[in-house]
């Protein structure tokens, strides 16, 4: 495996560029001037475009393996399928995913790698100066003098890298020819040397006759060698770069919902609106340059634009959202910028200013992950904890420890650029997260992915962006708090045909200059059918409920669960459950079509909601 493979094995899936979505709220109107005016300066500081770049890729179910093989997976879970070798799902020259490795979604083992060495250097073949070297030739074989002489008289005989010469392997004409070839040529070599006496006259008439016999698997031979010489020459004279490939990916999507009656101010149980949305039709489009310039590096650079943006505000909730929302009112913006290196064979480091996150940098467990090709709602792409804090640039690390125990780290903050108040933004201001993530693979079939994360809030909003995201009452005076959460995610591989897995995850929350904590909980289970109805396809079944505030103990006046009836302690009252199916049909290599439907009963945890039901079908091309 090369040096390059370690950083981009199976995505640059998957991990996608970048995950990140701004928290939604319901729309609720503020009698504080206060809290108002510091979501106004905020938003000032900048766009959510800017902010929320869309995801490109992220690991698909058939490379989820991956995973447990030795250094498989430094760095590389972001672009999971970023290979530069054919793939089922980017075109030649490309992808992990990711970028595509890191990676798209591949349906082989697929590694990027700058070398000029096949992907599987164990099958790669090395010439051999001594029969001894050749560990499966023994004295007692039959063609032991045989292989002795071709080794020691005219150095015509190669053996796999890993030192086996595989000699009871059955061989095409062809793959006999190309040997026969081999020979030829160190035999004309001699010759041309003055080595003639080096030659046995007996030889050379076999190898006439030889000749003679595959005269035209020989000419044949050297056709397709001229071939590939002359196709290298055309792709070194109109390749891009010689140190970066570009990859794309575009998305078609249709989606709506139904008109559910909305309970706003949960005083009385009465839906005071109705939420209502049109069905649409959007798009999105990324374009990602890696580049190395050692081998043992990467570079990447994503750009995108799109117009698919959220729903929260016209349902009056944000249990509703699409995991491929990409709203940069058609406007390209870099969606990543980071820097991915290896210090050694076990440990690599990304730094950037855009793309690094919990969910670019830990390695995906979930077979569902993937904005373009997974489950279709926001809620059901990931552990919703793994998206607190809203991070865009930071820096982070992947530690193969052993075989089968991984550990990542990160640091982001949410605007690392601001150079203003310190509350609203810069690297170590406003909204920024720090945690870590211990990836076990305990047998061949399971992965699991035990998570914690430490992040800090300037206006009582977590940023995951779905479910309970606010901590606070919005009539309340705009308090900071710190976050600490803690949480695991699990895969088993029943068979290759279904996986089993799900998620769980708890936050608490302690404000800044008040009493109390907020504390919040989450949890997902789901089945995944890989290859369903046809090779390449998936289907996907989840049930879960969205992260909610089960605890609340500031003073009165101050907690969300209750802000409409005084904003008294306690956690919510009701329960959402949020049901999805959906099903992708890989419909070539490089398309894709996923129709879904999620339902969300008991919507933003309340009772007197109506069930909210959202459909979308989502197209995806890659390039």
């Amino acid at each position: 495996m090369s040096d390059i493979s370690l950083l981009m094995a199976g995505v640059l899936a998957t991990a996608p560029i970048s995950a990140l979505n701004l928290p939604e709220q319901p729309v609720i109107t503020s009698d504080n001037p206060v809290q108002q005016s510091t979501q106004e300066s905020l938003s000032q500081v900048v766009s959510p475009a800017e902010i929320t770049p869309p995801e490109f890729v992220q690991p698909d179910i058939t490379t989820s393996s991956a995973i447990k093989h030795k250094y498989e997976n430094i760095l590389k879970k972001s672009r999971e399928k970023i290979q530069f070798i054919n793939s089922p799902n980017l075109p030649e020259l490309k992808d992990t995913q990711a970028v595509r490795e890191v990676a798209q979604n591949q349906e082989n083992t697929e590694e990027l790698s700058l070398s000029s060495e096949p992907p599987d250097s164990n099958n790669q073949m090395s010439q051999v100066t001594s029969v001894s070297q050749l560990k499966d030739v023994q004295p007692s074989d039959w063609a032991f003098d045989a292989l002795q002489s071709l080794v020691e008289r005219y150095g015509c005989i190669a053996g796999y890298e890993d030192g086996n010469y595989l000699g009871n392997r059955t061989i095409s004409r062809y793959e006999f020819a190309a040997g026969l070839n081999a020979c030829l040529e160190k035999i004309n070599e001699a010759i041309a040397n003055n080595k003639i006496n080096t030659v046995n006259s007996e030889d050379l008439i076999l190898l006439q006759r030889l000749q003679s016999e595959f005269k035209e698997e020989l000419q044949q031979l050297q056709q397709r060698v001229e071939a590939v010489e002359n196709r290298t020459t055309e792709l070194q004279g109109n390749r891009f770069s010689t140190t970066t490939r570009l990859f794309g990916q575009a998305i078609f999507s249709v989606q709506g919902t139904n008109s559910p009656d909305v309970d706003l101010f949960p005083r009385d149980g009465v839906p005071e609106r109705q939420g209502k949305t049109n069905l649409t039709f959007t798009s999105s489009a990324q374009l990602t340059l890696a580049t190395s310039f050692t081998g043992r590096d990467l570079l990447l650079t994503g750009l995108s634009a799109g117009n698919l943006g959220s729903n929260a505000s016209l349902l009056s909730n944000n249990m509703g959202r699409l995991g491929f929302e990409s709203n940069t009112d058609n406007n390209l913006v870099v969606s990543d910028l980071s820097y991915r290196f290896l210090v050694s064979d076990k440990l690599g480091i990304v730094v950037g200013t855009a793309g690094v996150n919990p969910i670019n940098t830990f390695r995906g467990i979930s077979p569902l992950e993937g904005s373009s090709d997974g489950a279709i709602s926001l809620f059901g792409q990931r552990n919703p904890i793994l998206s607190i804090g809203n991070g865009t640039g930071g820096i982070g690390f992947d530690w193969q420890i052993s075989d089968r125990i991984s550990l990542q780290g990160v640091y982001s903050a949410e605007i690392p650029s601001f150079s203003g108040n310190i509350n609203q933004g810069g690297l170590f201001g406003g909204r920024f997260t720090a945690g870590a993530q211990l990836s076990l693979a305990p047998t061949n079939n399971i992965d699991i992915g035990v998570h914690y994360l430490y992040s800090h809030s300037p206006d009582g909003l977590l940023g995951s962006g779905i479910g309970d995201s606010q901590l606070i009452s919005p009539f309340a005076d705009a308090t900071a708090f710190d976050t600490q959460a803690i949480g695991a995610t699990v895969a088993w591989r029943i068979n290759p045909n279904l996986q089993l897995g799900g998620w769980g995850g708890f936050t608490s929350s302690k404000p800044f200059n008040l009493p109390g904590s907020v504390e919040t909980t989450n949890w997902m289970v789901f089945a995944a059918f890989p290859n369903l109805l046809h090779p390449g396809n998936l289907g996907g079944v989840l049930v879960g409920q969205p992260p909610k505030i089960t605890s609340s103990t500031l003073p009165d006046g101050f907690n969300f669960p209750k802000f409409s009836d005084g904003g008294t302690a306690g956690g919510r009252s009701d329960t959402s459950i949020h049901v999805e199916l959906f099903y992708r049909a890989q419909l070539s290599d490089n398309i894709a079509l996923t129709p879904g439907l999620f339902v969300i009963f008991n919507p933003d945890h309340n009772a007197a909601n109506d069930t909210l039901v959202v459909g979308a079908l989502r197209a995806t091309f890659r390039f």
